[in-house]
């Protein structure tokens, strides 16, 4: 219990501490959006590069656990459907109760699960992203575009643009051809991936909107049981029909009970959603998640 607290409360320490920051003015206001876009276009990139180059694709439990992720996505996007149909959601809503679903804080789960599980834990999570970012960020533009009519082409285009998808195919393809990293790029990569994970969870302490909590009650606490709990708990009895082992397991379980990401909050602008709500469930999912997450680490690894 120990071991687990003192290799989680940094992380939270770090979300904390980046709210902290922004919130005195430190070092500037301006500061934010650059370290973000220097974290999503460099740093994290590198990161999954990294990580994915020498991956063991080979891994038995791999095709179990792109299984489990199929069916936990599949079984959440149909619930969600019906409830749109059933309760009459507009597309600004249904997008926005659709991102808090599926949607997760990668910077937290990768920094929870380096230090937790090591590097052997990163891998597979790295693995894990390349599978469902692509997947997530379509159903999250389908679901904000669904009352009207998008530009499909442009919105592939988009999703090939996006610097993690990227990262993850480079990074799948160079281990599928035999690249060995060597001359110093692999040192180069270690010490770009090392600046990510702490920079990315001071913004995402910087993205929180408290201010944003006010009204829309039961919407938020709705969201926040479903992605915390509901979702997870469905993740593990899925993991234990399949038969994963403990640590596959729980970073499955771990994987989708991450809050959503600050990114939720940039796509549900560009594809006029609901930003108030989304902005509010992503700070709310944030903060309850520093009291989950540890709890439900500890009940896993029991």
């Amino acid at each position: 219990m120990m071991h687990l607290l003192a290799s989680l409360w940094p992380l939270f320490a770090l979300i904390l501490g980046g709210y902290g920051l922004r919130r005195v003015g430190f070092p500037n206001m301006e500061f934010w959006p650059g370290a973000e876009r220097l974290n999503y276009f460099v740093l994290f990139p590198a990161l999954l590069f990294s990580s994915l180059v020498a991956a063991p694709l080979n891994d038995p439990a791999l095709a179990q656990m792109a299984l489990c992720v199929g069916l936990v996505v599949g079984v959440v996007w149909v619930a969600l459907v019906l409830l749109r149909h059933r309760i009459g959601w507009p597309a600004a809503r249904f997008g926005v109760f659709v991102q808090a679903t599926l949607r997760f804080n990668t910077y937290i789960g990768l920094a929870a699960v380096g230090a937790v599980f090591g590097t052997d834990g990163l891998t597979l999570v790295a693995l894990l992203l390349a599978i469902t970012v692509p997947v997530v960020n379509i159903l999250s533009v389908h679901a904000l575009t669904a009352n009207g009519t998008v530009n499909r082409m442009a919105q592939l285009t988009n999703l090939l643009k996006n610097p993690l998808i990227l990262a993850c195919l480079f990074g799948v393809l160079a281990n599928l051809i035999g690249v060995r990293l060597g001359g110093g790029v692999d040192n180069l990569l270690a010490l770009l991936a090392a600046a990510s994970l702490p920079l990315g969870l001071l913004c995402v302490g910087a993205a929180l909107q408290p201010q944003d909590l006010r009204g829309e009650t039961r919407a938020l606490l709705a969201s926040c049981v479903v992605r915390l709990a509901i979702v997870p708990a469905s993740t593990w009895v899925i993991t234990q029909l399949l038969g994963l082992p403990q640590m596959e397991s729980a970073i499955l379980v771990l994987f989708f009970a991450l809050p959503c990401a600050p990114t939720a909050y940039v796509l549900a602008r560009q594809y006029a959603g609901d930003a108030h709500l989304m902005a509010g469930i992503i700070t709310l999912q944030t903060l309850l998640a520093m009291l989950t997450l540890p709890v439900l680490l500890l009940l896993l690894l029991l």
